[in-house]
């Protein structure tokens, strides 16, 4: 069972970076033809425009919930990685509380406003706001479960900053 866990696991994880790099591929083509549009043809590209700025919503929110690892992040580490390891892990046990707190009390908030938004659409697209900004409700859950992990992971002892963590993760490509 533990393979054919590891192996979803690792084809979901693919598919999340392929989807990511479409939209970044949807995002750059837009913009080249916004310019191409704007400054060569003369011609007006809104709708180009509004689709990069669409993409890049979509791409950073998407990449944070489904393809950035947690040594991805960027941190301020300097009192963080220089603590000793069973301090490190109370710091990212409270960290990961905090976190979780924040965005499971955000949401309802949160859910209320993106479903409110299908009253509006785009300029030019006619995308309805609700659907553009439903992957910001996905990013937060995502943030709940993914912080939630990590904080149960270092109440059993896991230690963020080890460094057979980063071996086991550059070995599962």
């Amino acid at each position: 069972m533990r393979p054919k866990v590891s192996r979803l696991i690792v084809w979901l994880r693919r598919t999340a970076e392929a989807v990511s790099a479409a939209m970044l591929a949807v995002m750059f083509l837009s913009f080249l033809i916004t310019v191409l549009f704007r400054y060569v043809l003369n011609w007006p590209a809104g709708w180009a425009s509004e689709l990069s700025s669409i993409m890049w919503i979509w791409l950073v929110l998407f990449g944070a919930a489904f393809v950035l690892r947690e040594r991805d992040e960027i941190r301020f580490d300097i009192l963080y990685s220089n603590v000793s390891s069973p301090l490190r892990r109370v710091m990212t046990v409270i960290f990961s509380i905090s976190v979780v707190t924040l965005f499971v009390v955000s949401l309802p908030a949160v859910y209320d406003y993106v479903t409110f938004m299908k009253v509006q659409r785009t300029s030019y697209l006619r995308i309805r706001y609700d659907w553009l900004y439903s992957i910001y409700v996905i990013f937060a859950l995502a943030v709940v479960i993914r912080h939630t992990w990590i904080g149960i992971r270092a109440a059993l002892g896991h230690d963020p900053m080890s460094a057979s963590d980063a071996d086991n993760e550059t070995q599962r490509g």
